[in-house]
């Protein structure tokens, strides 16, 4: 039977045997103090386990659904950049899961809003919401959801600058 009254002690090898088990570096070793996590190991115990990611970053299938949305929406607000120009400087484009008050309009009989424009204040610039979830219900297929997304993005910063979304882009609704 082993002693364990001193389980911060080394044990002594067996003879024979150069092996010491340490169950903590001692002070003034690389990692003494600190310990750890079982998510900061790259394998468990037995040698398998977590060996890296599944999917390198540069892959598309490594990105989530809320990122390739926030890609989209993006993308848009870059196109109608150049298409516009200074009109559309630091205007803040932003996405949200679902728009504040859903549960409430949904129990009015009320349609939720696709996206929400936030006029610019006093040292606020002007902002556009998109809502990924409500969009991403309105669309059937991946193709349609990016089309969608990019047409929210015209309708809102068309609403912005107070003119129709089909002279602000000629694609609108035509993708």
């Amino acid at each position: 039977m082993q002693d364990r009254s001193s389980p911060a002690a080394p044990r002594e090898p067996l003879p024979g045997h150069s092996l010491s088990i340490r169950p903590v570096p001692p002070a003034g070793e690389p990692g003494a103090g600190q310990s750890r996590g079982f998510r900061s190991r790259r394998r468990n115990r037995h040698g398998r386990g977590l060996r890296g990611e599944i999917l390198p970053a540069v892959l598309p299938a490594s990105r989530t659904r809320a990122e390739r949305f926030e890609d989209w929406v993006f993308d848009a607000a870059d196109r109608l950049q150049d298409i516009r120009g200074s009109e559309l400087d630091g205007v803040e484009y932003a996405v949200e899961e679902i728009p504040p008050g859903l549960e409430q309009l949904l129990r009015d009989g009320g349609r939720p809003p696709q996206g929400h424009f936030t006029p610019g204040g006093r040292g606020r610039a002007p902002r556009i919401t998109v809502y990924r979830r409500v969009v991403e219900t309105a669309a059937g297929t991946q193709a349609e959801l990016q089309d969608l997304v990019h047409d929210v993005v015209v309708e809102y910063t068309a609403l912005m600058l107070n003119v129709a979304p089909e002279t602000l882009d000629p694609y609108y609704r035509f993708r």
